[in-house]
């Protein structure tokens, strides 16, 4: 009697943990989700009705296929200037359907899209209020620093990064940009002077273009010396849009795919190189090697210590971490300003 008790009492056990268990999954992949498509559409959002659990992951994916296939957009058409539903497909196609306040579905996740100068005014204003979503795993392998900073770290972060980004000292940074420009061209006139008439394909040289760009300003060295650092992260946008349409599953992060050891291996790399970069160019300005107002990466350096020096505490400047971070993510605006340029 008491073993068959203690079974039936390990089974009733067993039972509710495997209901309570499909509850979670249950409200996890359609009772939230319907939940929060009712509380959206009550405050005037509009958009897709949620699909059971990929959303409009397939309809993203099958656009940005098409996107990636078509044709080359005709210069001389006006629709050179429009060039959104090359870049966001998908999302200029619910825009034009449901306006300026719509939402899409990230799997069971819904993301609204605001279009309304006076709303994004408020949200921007009101930061308190509308705080950054948490970044998935995935993404954060791809893009952090101050874009996803809260609170006191923002302040702090944009505090010191501020003084590199002052009008003078951007303006600082065209002679570098000239250069790189003119090398790109110089290239091209030796291609073209070969022949009377010769088609060429801007396409690798503008690719190069940002990227030595990026290198000259931020790390006052040439592309060559960054190449490595760029390839990586072209690698990690495919791997990223690859992995993007599985990242809302839970321990998505976990599985030992081919892209997410990738990923992960890139990451790790990419930090390596960087914060090599970081370690030399400090080390340059300790032994006068080097002027901390040559680059982007001197500047940050030369406000950091001053801010440490004026508090005289080390927890009042930038961590080498952050430094990481923002480097990393000033690398991903030039490669996404790279992806805009089709």
């Amino acid at each position: 009697m008491e073993i068959t008790s203690t079974t039936a009492f390990l089974s009733s056990l067993v039972t509710i943990a495997i209901a309570w268990m499909l509850m979670r999954v249950l409200n996890w992949v359609w009772l939230r989700p319907k939940k929060l498509e009712k509380f959206l559409r009550q405050q005037g959002f509009s958009g897709n009705s949620y699909r059971l659990f990929h959303g409009d992951m397939k309809d993203m994916s099958e656009m940005r296929k098409q996107v990636t296939i078509s044709k080359p957009i005709n210069l001389s058409d006006s629709y050179v200037h429009n060039i959104v539903p090359r870049i966001l497909p998908f999302q200029h196609h619910i825009n034009t359907i449901y306006g300026k306040k719509s939402f899409i579905w990230n799997g069971p996740i819904p993301s609204i899209n605001i279009a309304d100068p006076k709303m994004i005014r408020e949200i921007l204003f009101k930061h308190e209020i509308f705080q950054k979503p948490k970044s998935n795993s995935v993404v954060k392998l791809f893009v952090s620093g101050m874009v996803a900073y809260e609170g006191e770290q923002w302040f702090k972060v944009r505090k010191i990064a501020n003084p590199a980004f002052h009008q003078h000292k951007l303006k600082d940074m065209f002679p570098s940009i000239y250069w790189s420009c003119n090398e790109m061209i110089s290239k091209w006139k030796i291609l073209v002077s070969k022949e009377n008439r010769h088609e060429l394909d801007v396409w690798p040289y503008i690719q190069t273009f940002t990227a030595d760009v990026i290198s000259r300003t931020a790390f006052g060295s040439s592309y060559e010396d960054g190449r490595k650092i760029f390839e990586l992260i072209r690698q990690q946008i495919n791997n990223l849009n690859e992995s993007i349409q599985f990242s809302f599953i839970p321990g998505w992060r976990f599985l030992p795919t081919a892209t997410n050891r990738r990923m992960r291996s890139n990451y790790n790399e990419t930090r390596a190189l960087i914060k090599g970069i970081i370690h030399k160019k400090e080390e340059a300005i300790k032994l006068g090697e080097a002027s901390a107002n040559d680059d982007l990466l001197g500047m940050l350096i030369k406000s950091n210590n001053r801010e440490i020096e004026e508090h005289g505490k080390k927890e009042t400047g930038m961590s080498l971490e952050e430094n990481l971070q923002e480097k990393r993510f000033s690398k991903f605006l030039g490669m996404t300003n790279q992806s805009l340029m089709i």
